[in-house]
């Protein structure tokens, strides 16, 4: 498995953490890649997941995680955002969103998403190892 992306907007970081650290077993061998102010905020509160950072959202983040989608090195994307804002740097926002739909890469924006995407992938493992074990 390629990165998997954690991002929350600072209204769902409290969120991102229980879910993250809920799941903790899942994530703990996957190499996951942050913002920066949310990989502050889950280290701050102890997750104990290894992760990367790239710069803050506002500071070029997402950015540099659109142009990780974009060069193949992003295989899933859980994005805790708020809708009801718009900043400044909000096409940003727009075109790692974007870039998620072009390069067919999942990508979840709520708690409940995020729940599926795990379950599909669990599946999907679990269906390769399978077919592994019957080649």
């Amino acid at each position: 498995m390629k990165k998997i992306v954690v991002i929350a907007h600072n209204k769902h970081k409290e969120e991102l953490f229980s879910f993250l650290d809920l799941r903790r077993s899942w994530f703990f061998n996957r190499e996951i890649v942050a913002t920066g102010r949310t990989a502050e905020f889950l280290e701050k509160e102890k997750l104990d997941i290894p992760l990367s950072h790239v710069k803050k959202g506002s500071d070029g983040g997402y950015i540099q995680i659109t142009n990780m989608i974009m060069n193949n090195e992003i295989d899933m994307v859980f994005f805790f955002r708020d809708a009801s804002i718009d900043q400044e740097y909000h096409q940003d926002i727009v075109n790692l969103l974007n870039a998620c739909d072009i390069n067919n890469i999942p990508l979840s924006t709520n708690h409940s998403g995020a729940e599926l995407l795990i379950i599909g992938k669990i599946r999907m493992e679990a269906a390769n190892q399978a077919s592994l074990r019957v080649s």
